[in-house]
């Protein structure tokens, strides 16, 4: 072995240059094998090595190289192209050009603890990052994958090199089998295929059980969608798993093992067979190995893939030539398995652990992970996040480390939903759950289990009922049909969900899938058909209201279920607008049609258009292509010209004239702004009387008095606020409810009420010398400035805070001749302020500084002075999905004459409290989410339920509250007429070319200074025309269908 090892350190460890790639079917599915072909023939005639290494788990680096000058750390580079390849060659032969490729690297790696022996490849690059220092590594534990990445998968001597074998010479050289199994024993080590039984335990049932032949079978049959870890455990070390299959054997007695590993992996087959021939020809297996009394063959027995031989004894019978069934236990395969003789079947990564607590002892591994869950879990961390790959990870870590650490959340855009553990057998864990810790008995706790170690991140965008129907279809697929709950209760299960998924579910459903999961639970014959209900299980405690919404409201907020949706852009719109039926009609030239249909879903067309925070384009499929549609500057533009033209009027009487006939109903709002006003337009035309208070002296809220004119001007609002006026809708303005009138007084004159109060009350810093003069409430200064009662500001403003209301304040500002600067106290990827906005702020010149938190206001002679602030770096990813603010040691000043503070609204709504108005903490009001009834003929929406939202959000609950007061009222259901079928065109457009979206001329920033003029100047009709077609009518589908229209 000695002079074996010394080989191997050769190229492990080479006294020249080497680079090495990647080649396990991640990498060259991403082209490693194109890369390693072109550094070989770049290196041809050189002195450079350049070899073959395993995968080293960052899947989404792909490919990956090590760069090794010796003397020097290895350097790690990600995604590099068979291009470059020269390059690489050029930088190990000459340092200059190495030196400069170094300050690309993604990481180094000074030294590596091959947990068998370690290496000390060189200092130097402090700028660089240790590979535990990037945030997919950093916490990792690499016990199984110790020599993934840094040896060639094919060579038995590096494997020695690195302490490969050492343990089996251990044990061999004077080690009982007792000892062994003792060892393993003390380790704790459980199976790592899922159920987490003690290994030691079994070993020992299969030592004490005499036969003339006992067999040891690994496992290898990985059908988990999403897991690949033992394909890659395979691939890229196969001698590490038969060390460990040689050991086992050892202990338990047994002269025959079998690796039973699927035929899809043909990888992986490739190179354990090779490993297993270099094995038998360097004396590790066959017959006295290492000169020992010990004989052990071992054979490859491939699989077809099915699922079910997962469970022991259905692969113990694929492995006899018969179909993959499960058999009642016991007997246990270790009394009775393969050909009627005991039979110890570990996965694959149970194996692997052996060499290391052989070789290190047990105490070593306990040192590792938890009390009852030792040592480490390799988990494919696959979905929705940043980085994908394999994690190897003390068990005991907690889910958030996983996701928002190790994987880095899912980017500022999107919220991270769920996480799916264990594959199909496994549960959906909610983001609100995270902090579990990973261990067998704590996911247990949840409904789901560890598996193989499939780890599925899913975000908003994943429909939880679409993922139980995923996995039940799955397993009801791969039921091998044994036993009637597993076959019959799984495809009963998932005509149910399909129905659900259709919107042809009804609530009596959910009851019967619940009883249906918990039957199969219970009576199943194996592990997988018992486990196979965890999905729906965990979807229905976890997500109940994902599955009441496709009951109820036959919606897919999530828009997967296409059935439930005519377009993702409308089903991200809060108000559902049919926004391919405009785009259609306006390519047409039917534009009174477009203006019409725009109306009917979204009575301020003109209004929203300008301001809308434009959910629609957030999920518009053209963005895949290049841009996406710019839907609200179409419908603006519909608004506008219909209105320069007089020619909205004919509309108007229209809708008018369609009212429905009274229906002797009254209905209160309190609040004139977007929710209130949604909720009056449809109850009007619905029939009923209709009386809105108001504590202003005009409606429109938080559009007219919170919302700058340069963004909104208030002549268009007023324009679109006539309409309510002709419909009947009576507003009392200059009224504050719970002081000029009783709300209790209200409630007992009106069939409903409906509280459509919004957060307009900003929240505090709770900062010292936040009460001095100069310090201004954000959105409140707004609101003053809007009704010309604001003082006129000092020359350097400073605004706290990131949002809207921040960057709405911050320019403001600047419109009066101020110096403005923003504090924000995360990233500028962080700040949810609408981005058109927060663009036009940098344009305007106005300074944004990041990453400062405010410690205190600092005054003199009773006037604001400065704001000090402690700067904040970013630490790691937080449920949110942003990185956290991390405190250093650097303060500073900014110099100032007012403050406005930005940092958030809430909800005021004390005044409910006395009138028996249910209220969360915040002061939100408790109401029923789809429906928006909070008690009796109380109803609440917009961001009295919310919180601080969108106003296109608002206007969204305003109208499914509207259509769900007028069902309680009258017990029908006519609020689908009214909306209209325009008949506009379903033919499918040309293949799209890649064309940037339409951009609207803007008044310049330097004539902005001093006035509010609209910054905008809308699409002209041809810009209108052009963006129109670009649309890509993803309505067009035998299945898409809304519920209203």
């Amino acid at each position: 072995m000695a002079a074996m090892a010394a080989r191997g350190i050769v190229t492990v460890k080479p006294d020249v240059p080497m680079i090495s790639v990647g080649l396990g079917t991640c990498g060259i599915g991403n082209g490693a094998d194109v890369l390693f072909d072109a550094l070989v023939d770049a290196a041809s005639g050189g002195k450079v090595l350049v070899k073959k290494a395993g995968c080293f788990g960052f899947c989404a680096e792909e490919p990956l190289l090590m760069l090794y000058r010796p003397g020097n750390p290895i350097l790690l580079f990600g995604d590099v192209k068979a291009s470059k390849a020269g390059k690489f060659v050029d930088a190990a032969c000459d340092e200059k050009v190495y030196n400069k490729l170094a300050k690309t690297a993604r990481a180094k790696i000074s030294n590596w603890d091959f947990r068998t022996s370690a290496f000390d490849f060189g200092q130097g690059f402090p700028e660089i990052p240790e590979w535990n220092e990037m945030p997919f590594f950093k916490g990792q534990e690499k016990l199984v994958l110790r020599d993934c990445g840094l040896i060639d998968p094919e060579n038995l001597e590096e494997y020695v090199a690195v302490g490969g074998y050492g343990a089996l010479a251990k044990v061999l050289g004077g080690m009982s089998p007792e000892e062994g199994i003792a060892e393993v024993t003390n380790a704790r080590l459980r199976g790592r295929g899922g159920a987490g039984f003690p290994t030691g335990i079994k070993w020992k049932m299969m030592r004490q059980n005499v036969a003339p032949a006992k067999y040891v079978i690994c496992n290898a049959d990985e059908g988990d969608p999403g897991a690949y870890m033992n394909r890659n455990e395979i691939e890229s070390d196969p001698h590490m798993l038969i060390e460990g299959m040689v050991l086992g054997a050892y202990a338990m007695g047994a002269a025959t093992g079998i690796v039973y590993v699927r035929a899809e992996y043909p990888l992986a087959v490739e190179r354990l067979r090779k490993a297993i021939a270099d094995a038998y020809a360097a004396g590790f297996l066959g017959e006295r190995i290492m000169g020992s009394n010990f004989s052990f063959s071992l054979e490859i027995v491939s699989g077809a893939g099915a699922f079910v031989c997962g469970e022991e004894t259905a692969l113990i019978a694929s492995v006899e030539g018969k179909a993959g069934r499960p058999l009642p236990r016991p007997p246990f395969p270790a009394q009775k398995g393969y050909l009627g003789m005991p039979t110890n079947i570990n996965n694959v990564e149970t194996w692997c652990n052996v060499p290391v607590i052989i070789a290190r002892g047990a105490s070593y591994f306990t040192d590792i992970g938890t009390e009852k869950s030792p040592g480490t879990k390799v988990f494919s961390l696959v979905g929705k996040v940043k980085n994908t790959g394999l994690v190897e990870l003390p068990l005991g870590t907690p889910l958030a480390d996983i996701v928002y650490g190790m994987g880095e959340g899912a980017g500022a855009h999107k919220h991270i939903k769920a996480v799916q553990t264990g594959g199909p057998s496994g549960g959906c864990i909610p983001a609100s759950k995270f902090d579990v810790h990973v261990d067998y008995e704590s996911l247990a706790s949840l409904g789901a289990i560890m598996g193989s170690g499939g780890m599925v991140v899913m975000d908003q965008d994943n429909c939880m009922v679409d993922v139980a129907k995923y996995f039940v279809s799955f397993t009801s697929a791969e039921s091998c049909g044994k036993c009637a709950p597993c076959r019959e209760g799984l495809s009963q299960m998932l005509r149910i969900l399909t129905a659900i998924s259709r919107g042809e579910g009804g609530a009596e459903d959910l009851v019967e899938l619940d009883r249906l999961a918990r039957v199969i639970k219970d009576s199943s014959l194996c592990g997988l058909g018992q486990t196979s209900a965890n999905p729906v299980l965990t979807t229905l405690e976890y997500f109940r209201d994902e599955y009441e919404s496709h009951i109820l409201e036959k919606r897919c907020d999530a828009g997967t279920c296409e059935s439930l949706f005519e377009a993702l852009c409308e089903n991200s719109c809060p108000l559902h607008m049919n926004i391919p039926g405009y785009l259609a009609l306006l390519e047409d030239g039917r534009i009174e049609d477009a203006f019409e249909l725009t109306l009917r879903d979204n009575p301020l067309p003109g209004s929203m258009g300008r301001i809308c925070h434009f959910h629609c384009q957030m999920r518009c499929r053209r963005e895949t292509l290049d841009e996406p549609v710019a839907q609200g500057e179409i419908h603006r533009y519909l608004a506008d010209t219909m209105y320069k033209m007089g020619r909205e009027k004919d509309v108007w009487a229209r809708l008018v004239k369609e009212k429905k006939p009274a229906t002797g109903r009254t209905v209160a709002i309190i609040g004139a702004g977007p929710a209130g006003l949604a909720a009056s337009f449809y109850l009007s035309r619905l029939g009923h009387d209709v009386t809105v208070f108001d504590s202003k002296a005009k409606a429109g809220g938080i559009l007219r008095y919170g919302i700058p004119g340069y963004r909104l001007p208030k002549d268009i609002l007023d324009k679109e606020i006539e309409l309510w006026k002709k419909l009947g809708v009576k507003f009392v303005f200059n009224t504050t409810v719970g002081k000029d009138v009783k709300f209790d007084a209200i409630r007992s004159q009106y069939d409903a009420l409906i509280v459509a109060v919004g957060a307009q009350a900003d929240k505090r810093l709770g900062v010292p010398g936040e009460d001095l003069p100069g310090v201004h409430p954000g959105y409140e200064w707004l609101e003053a400035f809007s009704l010309g009662k604001a003082k006129k500001p000092g020359r350097r403003a400073l605004v706290i805070g990131g949002g809207n209301v921040a960057i709405d304040a911050a320019r403001t500002l600047f419109r009066q001749d101020c110096e403005v600067t923003v504090a924000y106290r995360r990233s500028k990827a962080d700040m949810p302020a609408n981005a058109i906005e927060l663009a036009g702020a940098e344009d305007e010149g106005i300074r944004i500084e990041f990453m400062l938190q405010p410690l205190e206001i600092l005054g003199e002679g009773g006037k604001v002075k400065a704001v000090r602030f402690r700067v904040m770096r970013a630490g790691g990813i937080d449920p949110s999905g942003r990185p956290k603010p991390v405190e250093t040691d650097r303060i500073v000043d900014i110099p100032c004459d007012d403050v406005y503070i930005s940092v958030g609204e809430r909800v005021e709504s004390a005044f409910l409290a006395s009138e028996g108005i249910p209220a969360l903490k915040d002061g939100r009001i408790a109401a029923d989410a789809l429906s928006g009834r909070a008690v009796g003929n109380v109803w609440a929406i917009g961001d009295a339920v919310t919180g601080p939202a969108t106003a296109a959000e608002a206007m969204g609950l305003g109208k499914r509250t509207a259509k769900a007061v007028d069902e309680e009222l009258m017990q029908r259901d006519v609020f689908g007429t009214l909306f209209r079928d325009f008949g506009h065109s379903m033919d499918l457009p040309p293949e799209p070319l890649k064309t940037q979206m339409c951009r609207s001329k803007q008044v310049p920033p330097e004539e902005r200074r001093g006035n509010f003029q609209e910054i905008s100047m809308g699409y002209s009709g041809e810009q209108a025309l052009v963006e129109a077609a670009r649309c890509l009518r993803c309505d067009i589908r035998a299945n898409a269908r809304s519920p209203w229209r």
